[in-house]
């Protein structure tokens, strides 16, 4: 039962929830790890500890996407592991959204996943190795009012996802998507003291990746859910 071997990863919208822990776990797993998001400048003190390259890139673009890429592989190696975080909203009103608010929240969240994927799958396929990693939302799979923009960008990235994964999984490379259904614990966001694990821990979301990556290719995963223990369903 062979266990996959990774040696770079690409994080796409990094912040400091969910992708930092991403980048603190794939450096302690002796992975080289790159880290991509429109501003850079707050991610010096995350490639200090982890020893990480930021790149500025506007995953909305395909120039941009395309030279983020060429950027990696020159500077570090070629990605086998492409994790794509990036998401935006646009919240209010049905008949109040605004329409340009409305096209870059599913360009952001859905479009930019395309364009890092398909980068990702050009040079994975040669090798018939390789993970590509989609981080969804309660959104993904239940709209809720007043978010309109969200899901319809969730949806998408939803499907994208699911259609990589069967179109690519059987030349080597999985895809697989996740279900964040909840809130992510962060610095400026705790959870309620008389209501403790309400909300999903960043490093405890990390390591349900890792694990997904760990799959033998004989068991693998196309989408995982994640959610509190006292979270409704």
């Amino acid at each position: 039962m062979e266990i996959p071997s990774y040696k770079i990863a690409l994080i796409v919208g990094v912040g400091e929830g969910l992708s930092a822990s991403l980048a603190r776990l794939f450096a302690r797993e002796g992975i080289k790890v790159a880290l991509a998001a429109r501003k850079i400048e707050k991610l010096g003190a995350l490639c200090t500890e982890t020893g990480a390259r930021a790149f500025a890139c506007n995953a909305t673009e395909a120039e941009e996407v395309e030279r983020l890429f060429g950027m990696v592989e020159r500077e570090i190696g070629t990605p086998d592991i492409v994790v794509y975080n990036a998401s935006a909203r646009a919240r209010g009103a049905f008949t109040d959204l605004v329409p340009a608010e409305v096209a870059n929240a599913i360009a952001v969240s859905a479009f930019g996943g395309f364009l890092v994927a398909q980068q990702a799958a050009i040079r994975m396929l040669p090798n018939k190795h390789g993970a590509i990693l989609f981080t969804g939302a309660s959104a993904s799979v239940k709209g809720y009012p007043q978010s309109a923009p969200f899901a319809m960008g969730k949806f998408a990235l939803r499907g994208l996802a699911q259609s990589m994964a069967r179109e690519f999984a059987p030349q080597g490379i999985h895809v697989a998507h996740f279900v964040i259904d909840g809130g992510i614990r962060s610095a400026a966001r705790a959870e309620p003291a008389d209501r403790p694990d309400s909300m999903l821990d960043p490093d405890a979301i990390a390591l349900s990746y890792w694990n997904v990556l760990q799959q033998p290719r004989s068991a693998w995963s196309w989408e995982v859910e994640l959610r509190p223990w006292v979270e409704r369903f």
